[in-house]
């Protein structure tokens, strides 16, 4: 049986399944036939040099994969077909200093609960980091982080999987700076009686509570059941829950402006810690989608699974005397905004005994 690692994959298992045979034929009756040796390999790629050694065994493993012209199922790429994705010129005006993918996460099997993933979910993230090694240059730095939450923790490391076997596939180099917890991207937060938490943390308080006083109709619900209950029975009756968040004034919820003013926080930490890096930040989709009606000025919508805002910090410029320029674009429409400055941002605060929402 070969390692795990490198049959876990999360499309049909017939893939798996012929090969398994494949190599049950190939060893039946021959004593001195060795198993395929296991390794970290993901098994596709393995099975795509195989083909290719077959019909060019003389192939050196050190020439550049878009060189490989002769190989039946390999053609002559260049540098840019390679990468998907177009660069600015060498020599440009402004260079890049940071580019942000601010990523929802993928499927998730629940919102009462701080659920994982589905397969679905796993699935739709590791494609996502495929398609990034995709896009990337040899010589880049990628930098991972999420929300505290496990879908969102799932999602970052699915993705930096994804990202890994396909640097391998396409025979790259970069740095990857491991997943980690960024606190300034946790999801929009709830204050309930005992404090802060995250929305559906604040859930499973509501509900039990909810229901005493559904049993029993002794008195009025507290403010913070009666806003938690419109919120989750504006998604129940098939509404848009994050829309009735940003349009709709809360006294309990954390406000989509301090979302806003966190996640410009979060992005100029790490900037400033990672110049020149590529920052993929696996989030929640109301901060996401708060963050683009800032800055595009209108509401775009609420973003799927693994669809992702994207920001990118242009470098400093003699001539900026306003501040950072950057550009953040979302479902087609890029738009030319300030880099806030965060101590110059003003600040909302509640009562001490109930927390505080300035905290960035």
């Amino acid at each position: 049986m070969t390692d795990s690692r490198q049959n876990d994959r999360f499309d049909a298992p017939l893939y798996l399944a012929t090969y398994l045979e494949r190599e049950a034929e190939r060893t039946a009756g021959d004593e001195t036939a060795e198993p395929d040796k296991a390794d970290d390999t993901p098994l596709y790629l393995k099975q795509f040099r195989h083909r290719s050694d077959e019909g060019n065994e003389s192939t050196a493993t050190d020439v550049p994969l878009w060189q490989r012209a002769d190989l039946p199922a390999q053609q002559a790429l260049t540098e840019d077909n390679r990468n998907k994705e177009i660069s600015p010129p060498e020599g440009a005006p402004r260079a890049l200093r940071n580019d942000v993918y601010l990523i929802r996460h993928g499927e998730t099997q629940g919102y009462s609960t701080d659920s994982g993933l589905t397969p679905q979910g796993a699935w739709q993230a590791f494609s996502w980091g495929q398609t990034m090694a995709r896009r990337i240059k040899s010589g880049e730095t990628v930098v991972f982080r999420h929300a505290a939450t496990n879908r969102a923790t799932e999602t970052a490391q699915q993705i930096h999987r994804g990202l890994v076997d396909g640097l391998v596939q396409y025979e790259k180099d970069i740095t990857i700076v491991e997943p980690d917890v960024a606190n300034e991207f946790r999801n929009f937060q709830f204050v309930a009686p005992d404090g802060l938490k995250d929305v559906t943390a604040a859930f499973r308080q509501y509900s039990a509570l909810l229901e005493g006083f559904e049993r029993s109709a002794a008195r009025d619900r507290p403010q913070w059941v009666v806003e938690m209950d419109r919120f989750w029975r504006t998604q129940q009756g098939g509404g848009d829950p994050i829309q009735h968040w940003l349009t709709i004034p809360l006294l309990h919820f954390e406000p989509p402006a301090m979302c806003v003013r966190r996640f410009w926080s979060g992005i100029n930490r790490l900037s400033a810690e990672f110049p020149g890096a590529r920052l993929a930040i696996a989030t929640h989709s109301g901060c996401i989608r708060a963050f683009a009606v800032s800055s595009l000025g209108y509401d775009p919508g609420e973003p799927y699974n693994l669809e992702h805002v994207r920001v990118k910090l242009l470098a400093d410029d003699e001539q900026t005397v306003n501040g950072r320029d950057a550009t953040v674009a979302y479902r087609n429409r890029v738009q030319e905004v300030k880099v806030p400055s965060i101590e110059q941002l003003p600040t909302w605060e509640v009562d001490d005994q109930w927390g505080g929402f300035s905290d960035v």
